[in-house]
């Protein structure tokens, strides 16, 4: 692949989240009227959603961006056991060692074969050759959890929960707390694949539609492993559904926004102490690619006492797999004009491709204008039903559809392998502050493209204005 062109007005490359959303700073703006939020999607537009770019405006040579044969198969697989310096805390005497392989861990043959066969692993990355080891020795301590995006962090709860539990005790043994029904099927899914010569059984929590069987009148759960959304969830023990006396482990995927002030906290803990009521040995297992010191310190607090850590320094969430540009665009029309002109041309080339919008609106403002000039996208944002939800999530995976727009809602654990293409096509703010760029929310955004085990050319692209990012 050609380098971006040195003759464009700037050519910007944003090694980090932090050097990529530098464009955003504070706004002089009148204050931003008050919004009906929802966690990773905005429910109504953003007027004032205003922040001053850098002075210096950013260009880069979009034909440059594509992928060849051969560039794909001289890259190096991002599960390379140095791409991240993980550093290790441990509680008590017991002692871990690093798994080289994955029949270090005494597997059964049956979820050796799903991860050979089904999985097509050939060996633990790093953040699993760490984790695994303390997540199934005894006595089987909590821990929490931070690596990279797309280093293989669903695999390590996912094996954990899955080693755990006896099939022939027919009940919820395994729990897992997902942020978005998205992310719960996906985990479901991928639970599915790896355990399919175990019989384990796996049920899925997600909100169900208006005309579903309600909780009260539905049998109880009798599948080892339970992955949902913590309402569902939630609703599910209250009326004696999901029993809880038999759980060995519980999940918190995306950990930091379950128990974020912000996010899912009050949820989290309810279901936390639901649990602890009957059954105080569960292990406890919080993931995510990253925790601020706030999450941090009130997690530290929530788990037993003797658990164990695993971090990254923050200095070091880097998305070095991923090129990552700005694009100045001084009008919304501009930005239209690089997605039609550049964008479906080199589709592709590239892959799939993910616009991440501040706003439902916005989102389906830019899928009706695109549609209009006659281009196949689609789109998902929360206002939509669970079926076409699900629908579109389903139509991108299978590769039939090529560019989807979305709010945050897929900005975290979205899995799909083939997207090499990010955009922001509005750099994302804090909720609470709306002039502070939210430089976690872009590291998982632009952790979308550049997949755990991957080969090949990951990119993206942040649009921006001189007066505003959005």
């Amino acid at each position: 692949m050609a380098e971006p062109s040195s003759t464009a007005a700037t050519a910007a490359t944003a090694a980090t989240a932090a050097t990529a959303a530098t464009a955003a700073t504070a706004s002089t703006a009148d204050p931003p009227a008050p919004v009906t939020k929802s966690w990773a999607d905005e429910a109504d537009e953003e007027t004032n959603n205003t922040s001053t770019a850098e002075s210096e405006s950013s260009s880069i040579n979009l034909e440059a961006l594509t992928i060849d044969d051969k560039e794909k198969n001289s890259s190096k697989f991002l599960d390379d056991p140095d791409d991240s310096n993980i550093q290790a805390v441990t509680s008590g005497d017991t002692p871990y060692t690093s798994a080289a392989r994955f029949e270090d861990l005494s597997l059964s043959p049956e979820l050796l074969k799903g991860l050979y066969v089904e999985m097509k692993f050939e060996k633990p990355s790093k953040i699993q050759a760490i984790s695994l080891p303390m997540i199934l020795s005894p006595p089987h301590r909590d821990l929490i959890a931070q690596a990279h995006n797309g280093s293989g962090k669903t695999t390590c709860f996912v094996l954990g929960m899955l080693s755990r539990v006896d099939p022939k005790v027919q009940a919820p043994q395994a729990l897992c707390v997902c942020p978005t029904r998205e992310l719960a099927i996906q985990n479901v899914e991928v639970l599915r694949r790896m355990g399919k010569y175990t019989g384990i059984a796996s049920e899925c929590l997600v909100r169900l539609d208006r005309d579903a069987v309600h909780v009260s009148k539905r049998a109880p759960i009798m599948a080892q492993v339970v992955i949902g959304t913590p309402g569902t969830i939630k609703k599910f023990i209250s009326f004696k559904k999901l029993g809880t006396s038999r759980l060995k482990i519980l999940v918190f995927d995306e950990a930091d926004q379950m128990l974020a002030q912000e996010g899912f906290r009050d949820d989290s803990l309810k279901i936390m102490k639901d649990i602890e009521k009957d059954n105080k040995k569960c292990q406890v297992l919080l993931f995510s690619a990253t925790f601020n010191d706030t999450v941090k310190n009130f997690i530290s607090r929530t788990v037993k006492m003797d658990h164990n850590k695993l971090f990254v320094k923050k200095e070091e969430l880097s998305l070095d797999a991923v090129k990552q540009y700005k694009v100045y665009c001084p009008d919304e029309l501009a930005k239209i004009d690089v997605i039609k002109d550049y964008i479906f041309e080199i589709g592709e080339n590239v892959g799939q491709t993910i616009i991440f919008m501040a706003t439902r609106d916005s989102a389906r403002l830019l899928h009706q204008a695109l549609v209009n000039l006659g281009y196949e996208v689609t789109s998902i944002q929360g206002s939509l039903s669970n079926e076409e939800r699900d629908k579109v999530v389903k139509e991108f995976k299978d590769g039939l559809t090529q560019v989807l727009i979305s709010t945050d809602i897929l900005a975290r654990g979205f899995d799909q392998q083939q997207v090499n293409l990010v955009i922001n096509y509005n750099l994302p703010n804090k909720h609470s502050l709306r002039d502070e760029p939210d430089y976690e929310v872009y590291l998982h955004r632009v952790g979308r493209a550049g997949r755990f085990g991957r080969k090949g050319k990951f990119f993206a692209l942040s649009f921006y204005s001189k007066e505003r990012n959005s």
